[in-house]
């Protein structure tokens, strides 16, 4: 469950698009923040949608937009599972996308309250890559390439997982607001909000003058990258 505390950020961030760009507020939260994914409505985004329209018909009529819209996400919450998932390996994961692409995710599964990006548990990480990829291997034909796009791999410890020719083609790309590979960065492990990091997100927020900056209110910015999975098999000696 993630705590109240994110989606009150996504809630202030839409009311700050809605401010300045004069887009109407439920329109700002479906374009702009996670939580049409996060009720269950899928990757779709129609407006339509029985449950977003229950969402919408609530939070015109809440005292606290933001009170109404934790408990509909409590009450109507379901596990959220990546399109055209395949397997996955501790804390990685792997799906299948048009054109012979492999798309990698990442999630804590060791669950034991430590940072999975641990320097001691580099070897484990890149252990459970091996076997992904040894799976990719198994199943997939080749040329396959391999893509990623997170906030992730603006972090040295994600980094370090990986072979370089593949982190050398990162690059940041922009608008990704209804995703969690932007919003995952506010994130901790028991399910709450980094406050450091929220902090600066709603200062930077503050000082916006126009929607042509909002990009740059985060953190950290998503980068997208593609390599041939032949690099991985090499790196991870599958």
């Amino acid at each position: 469950m993630y705590a109240k505390e994110f989606f009150d950020l996504q809630l202030e961030f839409a009311e700050r698009v809605s401010a300045l760009s004069g887009l109407p507020f439920a329109r700002a939260v479906l374009e702009y923040t996670n939580l049409y994914i996060r009720f269950g409505c899928g990757r779709d985004f129609d407006p339509t949608h029985p449950r977003w329209q229950e969402y919408l018909a609530g939070l015109s009529n809440a005292d606290d937009r933001h009170d109404w819209t934790y408990r509909f996400y409590v009450t109507r919450s379901e596990p959220v599972v990546p399109p055209g998932l395949v397997a996955t390996f501790g804390c990685f994961s792997y799906a299948r996308l048009s054109g012979d692409r492999i798309r990698l995710h990442f999630h804590d599964g060791d669950g034991d309250g430590r940072s999975p990006l641990a320097i001691e548990r580099c070897d484990r990480r890149r252990a459970e890559l091996a076997s992904l990829f040894a799976d990719v291997k198994r199943t997939t034909r080749d040329p396959a390439r391999v893509v990623g796009a997170s906030w992730l791999y603006n972090l040295a410890a994600y980094r370090r997982l990986f072979p370089e020719s593949y982190l050398a083609t990162a690059h940041a790309i922009q608008h990704r607001f209804r995703h969690m590979p932007l919003w995952g960065q506010f994130m901790k492990r028991d399910g709450g909000v980094r406050e450091d990091r929220a902090r600066q997100f709603q200062e930077r927020l503050g000082r916006q003058s126009s929607p042509e900056g909002l990009d740059r209110c985060f953190p950290f910015q998503v980068l997208a990258l593609e390599a041939p999975v032949a690099d991985f098999y090499r790196f991870y000696g599958v």
